[in-house]
C-alpha cells in the first residue's frame, strides 16, 4: 500500500507526485488514459494568466509564485531526463487593450514589470507583428513553455524515481469509505488503497467526486488551438491581441489560440473554429496567412464558477484531498497550487495562506 494514491495523470497529478517522492514517500499515480494528454498537452503554455490583472488576488499569488518557479523546473527535468521543456523568457506584448490603466495599476501594486511602449519599441521586438499600432503594452518577464515536452519530462522523471508507480489505462470508479476515511480507490481492475488519496482529475473531477456525495462545481470547456508551419523567428515571443494570442516556440512554429466552448465532454474540432482561430492569427501576425496549419486540436479545461481552483481536504473525509478547477491556468498555476497542497499533507509551513482555496464554504 502507497502512502498516497494520486487520481489523474496531468500536469497537477504529475507535479503532486514528484513532490511527495522528492519527500520520500511512496505514490501510486493512477491516469484514466496517458499521463500528460489532456489539458495538460492540449494548452498553450503561457506561463501567466493572459490579463492577469483581472483576476482575483488569490489566483495572482499562485501565479507568481509559479512563474519564479518554471525557470528551476525546466533546467532539472532537462538534467534528469534529457528532455527539453523549452522554457522561454522573452516577454509577452499587449495589442489594443482596453483597460490599459487598470493594467498599469495593477502593475505597481504588485510590483510587476509593466510598461506602455511606442510602435518603434514595438516593431523593433516583433516586426513582422499587425501593422499601424501605436504602442503596446510590454511584460518582459514572461515565459512560456512547451507543455507537451513539459509533460513528457515529468512522465519520464516519474517513471524512473523507485517510490513512484505509474498505473495507465487505469480509470476510477468510485471510492470505498469506512468511518469518515477512503478506505480504497475502486478501479476497473480491483480496489487500490493508500494512507492518502488526492484527486487531481481535471474536468473529470467532478464526476470522480460525486461518489462520495462531493458536488464540485467543476465542468469542462473546450479549446480549439491551430499550430502553424512556421520559419524561425517570424514570431520571437507571445503576442496577444483582442483575447486571441499566439506562442512561438524554438523550431520557428506558432501556435495560434484559444476558443471558450461550452459544449460538455465534446473534443471534436470544428471547420468553424479552425477559420477564427486562422483569422485571428493573422491578424496579429499577417504573415501566417503564407504558412501551413499543421494540426488543430482540442482540449477540454477544468471550469470553475470563479476560475478558483479548489485546494485541500474533502469535508467529512479526512484522507480524501482534491487539487482541481483551475479552469485556464493549470499550467499557469500547478506548480504553486501544487505545492500548497503538499505543505499541507505534509505538515510544513504553506507558501500561502491555503484558506481562499479550500472546499469548505465554497
Amino acid at each position: 500500500m502507497s502512502d498516497f494514491l494520486v487520481v489523474g495523470g496531468g500536469v497537477i497529478g504529475m507535479m503532486t507526485t514528484l513532490q511527495l517522492a522528492d519527500a520520500g514517500h511512496s505514490v501510486t499515480l493512477l491516469e484514466r488514459g496517458q499521463c500528460g494528454r489532456e489539458a495538460s498537452w492540449a494548452g498553450g503554455g503561457i506561463v501567466s494568466p493572459l490579463y492577469p490583472w483581472r483576476y482575483s488576488a488569490p489566483i495572482s499569488r499562485l501565479s507568481t509564485w509559479s512563474e519564479g518557479f518554471y525557470p528551476e523546473l525546466a533546467l532539472r527535468l532537462l538534467e534528469e531526463t534529457g528532455i527539453d521543456p523549452e522554457y522561454r523568457q522573452r516577454g509577452l506584448l499587449y495589442l489594443r487593450v482596453d483597460d490599459e490603466s487598470r493594467a498599469l495599476a495593477w502593475a505597481r501594486k504588485v510590483g510587476k514589470p509593466l510598461e506602455r511602449v511606442g510602435s518603434d519599441f514595438l516593431y523593433a521586438k516583433e516586426p513582422n507583428v499587425a501593422p499601424g499600432c501605436d504602442g503596446a503594452l510590454w511584460m518582459p518577464t514572461l515565459g512560456s513553455i512547451r507543455n507537451p515536452r513539459l509533460t513528457q519530462a515529468l512522465r519520464r522523471r516519474l517513471a524512473d524515481m523507485p517510490g513512484v508507480t505509474l498505473r495507465e489505462g487505469c480509470e476510477v470508479q468510485g471510492f470505498r469509505r469506512s468511518g469518515g476515511r477512503v478506505t480504497a480507490v475502486e478501479t476497473a481492475t480491483g480496489p487500490l488503497a493508500a494512507d492518502q488519496v488526492i484527486v487531481c482529475g481535471g474536468a473529470w473531477a467532478a464526476g470522480l467526486l460525486e461518489t462520495t456525495g462531493l458536488r464540485l462545481p467543476v465542468r469542462p470547456v473546450k479549446g480549439q488551438m491551430i499550430l502553424f508551419k512556421a520559419p524561425p523567428d517570424l514570431v520571437r515571443r507571445v503576442v496577444l491581441m483582442d483575447g486571441r494570442y499566439v506562442i512561438p516556440r524554438a523550431d520557428g512554429r506558432v501556435l495560434a489560440g484559444s476558443t471558450l466552448e461550452e459544449v460538455g465532454f465534446d473534443k471534436t474540432v470544428t471547420e468553424e473554429a479552425h477559420v477564427s482561430l486562422r483569422q485571428s492569427a493573422t491578424r496579429i501576425v499577417p504573415a501566417l496567412a503564407d504558412c501551413a496549419v499543421e494540426h488543430h486540436w482540442a482540449g477540454l479545461r477544468p471550469g470553475s464558477p470563479d476560475g478558483m481552483p479548489f485546494i485541500g481536504a474533502v469535508p467529512g473525509l479526512e484522507n480524501l484531498h482534491v487539487n482541481a478547477g483551475h479552469y485556464r491556468n493549470g499550467l499557469v498555476l500547478a506548480p504553486a497550487s501544487t505545492r500548497l497542497l503538499v505543505d499541507q499533507l505534509l505538515g510544513r509551513e504553506p507558501i500561502l495562506d491555503p484558506m481562499p482555496y479550500r472546499l469548505k464554504d465554497r
